[in-house]
Parts: structure tokens; sequence; C-alpha cells
């Protein structure tokens, strides 16, 4: 009987976490941190979804548990990756407003930059 108490307060603190990891993903003032979040929010989710096989006996959750770190994985990926094409599309912005303000270059308006903007 204590040890399923244990798993309860290890499963209510867990979600607890989860909510403040919540908090940091909607206010987290960078990207970089709420993708961050994210995956925390997806970690103690399947550490609860764990705990919740061990609790209740049920080996065949651990099987859920598992094609959700998968899922979890995948989609941090695919943020990191539009971070990535983000931030690339800023520097490039960046360098381009520096050119045009001491007049070196003419901007290229082809660029992906002036794209994302919907300039032609």
């Amino acid at each position: 009987m204590s040890f399923s108490v244990f798993i309860l307060i290890c499963i209510i603190i867990i979600s607890i976490m989860t909510l403040l990891c919540l908090i940091r993903a909607i206010a987290g003032p960078k990207l970089a941190d709420r993708i961050m979040a994210i995956n925390m929010i997806g970690t103690m989710t399947i550490a609860v979804i764990m705990l919740l096989s061990v609790l209740l006996g049920e080996n065949s959750v651990l099987d859920v548990a598992l094609i959700y770190a998968v899922i979890s994985f995948v989609a941090v990926i695919v943020l990191a990756q539009i971070y990535v094409g983000l931030h690339h599309e800023r520097r490039i912005m960046r360098n381009q407003r520096k050119k045009s303000k001491t007049g070196d270059s003419i901007p290229d308006t082809n660029s992906p930059a002036k794209k994302c903007q919907g300039v032609n």
C-alpha cells in the first residue's frame, strides 16, 4: 500500500511540474524556451504514463509510452527545424538591412527573406 501512495505522490509532483512547463511554453520569452518546455512536457507525460503502468500493473501501457516517446521526439525535431529556418531568415533580413543602410549594394528582392514577407 505504501508503494502505491509513493507512486501517486510522484504522479502529482510530475503533474505540477508539467503545469509549470506549460506556463513556460506559453509565456516563454524566446522560441527556444518554448521548444524546451514542450520537450519537457513530453518527457514528463511519458514518466506519468510509465508510473501509471506500474501502479495499475498493466504492461501494455508501456507500449503507449514508447509510442508517445517516438511522437514527442519527432515533434521536437520538427520544431527545432522550424526554429533554425526562422533564425536563418531573420539573419538574412538583418544583413540586407545593414547593406541597404550603408549603401553597399542594392538588396536582392528575390531572396527567401523577402518572399517570406510577401514582397516580390
